[in-house]
């Protein structure tokens, strides 16, 4: 058995060692789950994450999810997946790229007793997955991508009912309305503070250099409108519900129209 770090010596319960070192052989997690009262990430510098966003989320969730599917991107450990799973969805089926994270949320998912698939899939290949979901969760991935509107366009195709997005946001907080079109030479509504931006990082950011683009609120809820959905709830600041009310014209993805030119 791997040797214990220090912080889950002082956080196990008597008797739960044996599942500690499970839990330190599969590297460090990103997600701080409760397994049997051995948390997995107890020194996160976020804190209780990802539960302390879910608090301020549930409430716009259905607590009955009897009978719904759900597709979770970027699973990690599989912390919204085993939630979803808690109230009850059919079917889940979390994905990620990343092996370590999957084969976290493998371990985590079966010592909690849930059925949950778990699939390697990348975000740009999502619609190779069959059918659509009810609910999709998009959190805290569209940052980490070069390519982050094409990703959204391409996942729209998943959605059945409801995504549930979230990314970091940084700059300004506020929104306002903007004029439908503007003139070649107006270039001061690029110096408005609360106009729609994305940040780009060209090296790292906290220490990670997947961090690559990073709106700002008008941003993310321009580029929402913008892909044909609806925004019906706003629960905490970096986390939106939207509704596919428009995502198709003449029954086409926008993606589809944009890659062949017809947009």
């Amino acid at each position: 058995m791997a040797s214990l770090p220090e912080s889950l010596h002082e956080t196990v319960p008597a008797g739960s060692h044996e599942l500690a070192g499970r839990i330190s052989e599969l590297g460090e997690w990103f997600h701080n789950l409760n397994l049997h009262g051995v948390p997995t990430a107890p020194h996160h510098f976020l804190g209780d994450f990802p539960n302390i966003k879910w608090r301020q989320i549930a409430h716009a969730i259905p607590e009955d999810l009897t009978g719904a599917t759900v597709l979770d991107v970027g699973c990690n450990g599989g912390f919204y997946s085993i939630e979803m799973k808690k109230r009850g969805a059919k079917r889940v089926l979390g994905i990620d790229v990343d092996d370590r994270y999957l084969k976290q949320a493998r371990f985590a998912t079966e010592t909690l007793g849930f059925e949950i698939e778990l699939q390697k899939c990348s975000v740009y290949e999502t619609d190779c997955i069959p059918g659509q979901f009810d609910y999709v969760f998009f959190m805290g991935v569209f940052y980490h991508l070069r390519y982050p509107l094409f990703a959204l366009d391409n996942l729209l195709k998943k959605v059945g009912d409801t995504l549930v997005f979230q990314t970091m946001v940084r700059g300004s907080g506020e929104v306002q309305d903007w004029e439908d079109d503007y003139p070649f030479w107006n270039t001061q509504i690029f110096e408005q503070r609360n106009f729609p931006a994305m940040y780009f990082i060209e090296k790292s950011y906290s220490h990670d250099p997947t961090n690559w683009w990073i709106p700002n609120r008008a941003a993310v809820e321009s580029m929402l409108r913008s892909s044909g959905l609806e925004i019906a709830d706003h629960p905490e600041p970096e986390t939106w519900i939207c509704r596919p009310t428009n995502v198709k014209h003449e029954g086409r993805f926008v993606v589809e129209r944009e890659l062949d030119g017809t947009l």
